[in-house]
């Protein structure tokens, strides 16, 4: 029960710091419709961030699995990231259309980082409270 409501804490803390972000990121680049795109994708990556934390934690040595987790999470947002800039740079050669991409892929980026270092920190702490007990009462 205690990694349910780990990830259910989690989940709500990180969805609420990367909607967050992702909004002070659409009034700080007067973003419009298209912002739209970013809350979704936020979302999206909340729940998949969740589900990967929540499988960690059932691992034999659940506090290497977070820092796993989190290490190949980042990493797959980056290189993600660097293919959506790559196809924008391909697609499109003018600079105009560039720069008014720009705060997409920033808003794509940012609040998804910002969801999964949240949501590694707290699990991270919550996994590493548990296994001191753990210890403690062994």
């Amino acid at each position: 029960m205690r990694k349910f409501f780990t990830s259910l804490f989690a989940f709500v803390i990180s969805g609420l710091a990367g909607g967050l972000a992702a909004q002070w990121l659409a009034i700080a680049t007067g973003a419009e419709e298209e912002y739209i795109l970013v809350f979704m994708v936020s979302v999206l990556v909340t729940l998949i961030v969740t589900f990967v934390f929540f499988v960690a934690q059932f691992m034999a040595d659940p506090v290497a699995a977070v820092a796993r987790a989190g290490k190949w999470l980042l990493i797959m947002l980056v290189v993600l990231l660097a293919l959506l800039v790559a196809l924008i740079l391909y697609a499109d050669s003018s600079s105009a259309v560039v720069k008014k991409d720009i705060p997409i892929v920033a808003g794509l980026g940012l609040p998804g980082l910002v969801t999964i270092v949240i949501h590694w920190l707290f699990v991270r702490w919550r996994v590493g409270r548990g296994s001191i007990k753990a210890q403690v009462g062994a």
